[in-house]
């Protein structure tokens, strides 16, 4: 019954999400009020989706030293400097500027295994691109934020570790040891059942951040219009981005796949988190709104890769 669920929800996760977002601004102030739960179900969701990941994945960084390298200067880096770049030109609102920048400098999101695993890329390079990328984040959010904002927005960077570690590193770990004790059953026996969970949790999050950012969404103006059309133009940019660096740094398709993924896929929620703790309420706008298109332009891309591969194929032979 909870895997029915579970695929289900997957389903519709291009549907439930924005849907989130809608009800969360009806519901206003009720949904604010629950902004202190948001930490803890980030957390869940960590631990939850890292009971399929193992430390073996750390491996494969001796193997693929420079794919890995580029995916998180892609993600940390390059990514961010064209947010800035696109937010600077199109807005004078430095608290917008703030926002573009964090929904591209997260984590990859765990989520781009599942499109690895259905596009046929490096499942085990995968793996350690996430493992990395998201044991590294309590020192690269940190200092890049500060690197970005630190001389007109005081934040406390030192907070900001302390919490992306509860949020993020210990969980993962847990994860990770429960699934090298369990030599990889805890997946069957507890992943699978907590996958639903997850995505609900991932719903909740949404929601209460739709509530905190109700005052900005329901004053439709042409700003607003327009956040949303360059945070899918950022989302879109980066998956195209992935997918040329990818052709004609490696041309193997198993690595382009995962490229692709891991360096377009962001860990969005983790933004929210970070977005709604640390800085005003608009600056979460961008950021909640980048949830909205993460799943339907993987859909996208899945087929771009497959027509992709056929054109290889065919020159091959």
């Amino acid at each position: 019954m909870l895997e029915s669920l579970n695929m289900r929800l997957q389903t519709l996760m291009p549907v439930l999400t924005p849907l989130s977002l809608i009800v969360g601004v009806l519901l206003g102030d009720v949904g604010g009020q629950l902004l202190f739960l948001v930490p803890w179900l980030f957390a869940f969701m960590t631990f939850a989706g890292s009971l399929s990941l193992n430390f073996k994945g750390l491996k494969s960084f001796t193997k693929y030293p420079f794919v890995i390298l580029m995916t998180i200067a892609f993600l940390h880096i390059i990514m961010p400097i064209w947010a800035y770049i696109v937010a600077t030109v199109l807005f004078e609102d430095h608290l917008l500027t703030i926002g573009f920048i964090l929904s591209v400098a997260v984590p990859t999101g765990v989520t781009s295994f599942i499109w690895v695993a259905v596009c046929r890329g490096n499942l085990a390079l995968c793996l350690s691109i996430i493992l990395i990328d998201t044991l590294l984040s309590p020192i690269i959010m940190p200092f890049l934020l500060h690197l970005v904002i630190g001389k007109t927005i005081e934040i406390d960077t030192v907070s900001l570790m302390f919490d992306l570690l509860w949020m993020i590193v210990l969980p993962s770990i847990l994860g990770m040891l429960l699934n090298e004790l369990t030599k990889g059953n805890i997946v069957e026996t507890i992943g699978k059942k907590l996958a639903p969970f997850s995505k609900m949790s991932l719903f909740f999050i949404v929601l209460i951040n739709g509530s905190v950012v109700a005052p900005f969404i329901k004053n439709i103006s042409w700003e607003f219009v327009s956040i949303i059309v360059v945070v899918f133009v950022l989302a879109l940019s980066g998956y195209a981005m992935c997918f040329l660096f990818g052709h004609f740094l490696w041309k193997d398709v198993g690595i382009v796949t995962t490229f692709v993924f891991t360096g377009g896929m962001r860990n969005i929620s983790m933004g929210v988190v970070v977005a709604s703790a640390y800085f005003p309420p608009k600056v979460a706008i961008p950021v909640v709104f980048g949830m909205l298109f993460q799943q339907v332009l993987a859909s996208l891309f899945s087929r771009v890769i497959e027509k992709y591969k056929t054109k290889l194929s065919q020159v091959s032979t």
